[in-house]
């Protein structure tokens, strides 16, 4: 299992830009990281420009910070750099006190152990 602590953001829906919430600590279950190797190899053949994926939260150990409060659903985006089209994935879910965007600075994929 991989553990992240990635830079989070937030967008509310009245919100031009995002604004940084600090860190976002998460587990990659085994299960997770072969998914994002599949959603990889997949967006390389098909040329599509996304994949989301759904994780098990109850597995995921996520733990955001203080002033984002739990999330109501996370996911998986996956998708490839334009310069090497190498996968890389963000963790992407609502926050439930408002329904509001967060998210994390993205990771490549194959940096997962």
């Amino acid at each position: 299992m991989n553990t992240l602590t990635i830079k989070g953001w937030c967008k509310t829906s009245d919100a031009l830009r995002s604004s940084p919430i600090g860190e976002i600590h998460f587990h990659v279950s085994n299960a997770d990281h072969l998914r994002l190797e599949q959603a990889e190899e997949r967006l390389q053949q098909t040329q599509e420009p996304e994949m989301m994926i759904d994780v098990d939260m109850s597995t995921m150990e996520l733990i955001t910070p203080e002033e984002c409060g739990p999330l109501s659903d996370c996911q998986l985006r996956v998708y490839l750099s334009k310069s090497d089209q190498r996968g890389q994935f963000h963790l992407v879910g609502h926050r439930q006190s408002d329904g509001s965007l967060v998210y994390t600075n993205a990771v490549m994929i194959d940096q997962l152990g």
